[in-house]
């Protein structure tokens, strides 16, 4: 079963590396030409969050951090989602699965069509 499955049959099974995969990938069809993802965070700053997406274009820069359902951030993650948070024209996000729509409208400037909405 594939991520989009798992989103799509219950969120609460999709992984943070699953959900990461699909924000990537959202983010590049709403043309972020920019993505940087820390593959290992050894060496890394604590709690750094774990996507920058800058989209130069539009002048817009989004810090994410993103959690399966049931995980929370540590302090040193909330501390650097806080501290970015206060800075202007920064756009900071805590995705969870369930975060889908928001994540996709975020990302594309679209809503996404559920098939059951769809006609």
């Amino acid at each position: 079963m594939t991520a989009k499955h798992l989103l799509a049959a219950n969120p609460d099974l999709l992984t943070e590396a699953e959900l990461s995969g699909l924000v990537a990938e959202i983010a590049r069809l709403g043309g972020w030409t920019l993505r940087y993802h820390t593959l290992r965070s050894k060496g890394s700053a604590h709690g750094f969050p774990d996507w920058v997406f800058v989209h130069p274009a539009k002048q817009r820069i989004i810090f994410a951090e993103l959690k399966s359902e049931k995980r929370h951030p540590t302090e040193r993650q909330r501390d650097w989602l806080d501290g970015l948070s206060d800075l202007p024209n920064v756009e900071v996000y805590l995705w969870r699965p369930s975060d889908w729509d928001e994540i996709v409208h975020t990302l594309t400037g679209r809503r996404p069509v559920r098939k059951e909405n769809a006609a």
